[in-house]
């Protein structure tokens, strides 16, 4: 039985619509965070904001001011660039948005090399699955950098608060207490204390410095005590006391968060199992009788096949991977 000659196009539409929307998370995907967080945050924050132009920071000036000619041409095509640069930053490292771009060619050069060597698929089922290859695989490894820095910087944040919190009756002043934790921490957290230490000592205010490594880090913790001290600065008050009563929030947050952990693990080991079988029973048969399954690589109808397979088992595991996580 012939494929009819309709076919085709209709395989390049589902191609490129899978590599489209493979660019749009890439470049636009924003990392994991609760909805109703943010727009809590954002009613609160929404009369300090500083602006676009004020979100800037000493590292972010020193990667663009190094940033090749080809990273400023492709970031004049990439949609939202001061979102992938702050996607960038999150990871602690100094990555370009040039070094970015050179590591999705390569890796979708290097797929394209495997799917026609090794696997010897048509160029019409090859160049789509590189393309996403490309773009997921870095943005991937980029989220996982960036979840590993934040779950370090909320497991020490409640340690620099309480080291504030000792500056602050020991005597200290707020900009003091800062950058003893930005000097006595280590990274993450000083790091990032060491950024509103510099931007104080430029001349911006207590808030202005907090808000903008905010919005870069976009943790909802390090928000929680920008807004503490933005009330306490308006309101008044015991400034140690306020944020005494936080670090003992944030430490009742995160034990929380790991009992909800415990109690949703049989749920994300049997996800992962269940997930992982498809790959295991393909694994498994193409050793035993390779030509069994000889016809998913070789025929066109087994490559439409296995993209569909393929394409319900992201979905599901997309599904099963919303259902496991929860949001505090």
């Amino acid at each position: 039985m012939e494929l009819g000659p309709n076919i085709l196009p209709l395989i390049i539409a589902g191609g490129m619509m899978l590599t489209v929307l493979a660019l749009g998370f890439a470049l636009v995907g924003d990392g994991p965070s609760g909805g109703q967080i943010k727009r809590r945050l954002k009613r609160v924050s929404a009369d300090k904001s500083i602006g676009d132009e004020a979100y800037v920071s000493v590292r972010r000036r020193d990667v663009d001011a190094s940033a090749s000619p080809v990273g400023r041409v492709l970031a004049a095509f990439v949609p939202a660039p001061k979102k992938m640069r702050a996607r960038l930053d999150r990871t602690g490292r100094s990555i370009s948005l040039s070094q970015y771009f050179v590591a999705n060619l390569l890796v979708a050069g290097l797929f394209l090399l495997v799917f026609k060597v090794a696997a010897s698929l048509a160029w019409i089922l090859a160049i789509p699955l590189s393309i996403t290859a490309g773009l997921a695989l870095p943005h991937m490894v980029v989220g996982m950098m960036a979840t590993r820095r934040t779950n370090k910087f909320i497991e020490t944040f409640p340690d620099a608060i309480d080291l504030m919190i000792r500056g602050l009756r020991s005597g200290l002043p707020v900009s003091e207490s800062i950058k003893s934790v930005a000097a006595e921490m280590s990274d993450p957290v000083g790091t990032e204390f060491s950024q509103v230490a510099d931007a104080l000592k430029l001349g911006s205010s207590i808030e202005e410095a907090m808000w903008s490594v905010a919005r870069r880090l976009q943790i909802p913790e390090f928000k929680f005590l920008v807004i503490a001290m933005s009330i306490q600065r308006e309101t008044g008050g015991n400034l140690a006391e306020t944020l005494a009563n936080l670090s003992t929030l944030l430490r009742q947050r995160k034990q929380f968060k790991l009992k909800i952990r415990a109690m949703s693990s049989e749920a994300r080991a049997s996800a992962y199992i269940i997930g992982s079988l498809p790959f295991v029973t393909f694994a498994l048969i193409y050793f035993i009788n390779p030509g069994y399954v000889s016809m998913l690589f070789e025929d066109m109808r087994g490559m439409i096949m296995l993209g569909l397979g393929l394409s319900s088992i992201a979905a599901g595991g997309f599904v099963m991977s919303r259902l496991v996580k929860f949001e505090i």
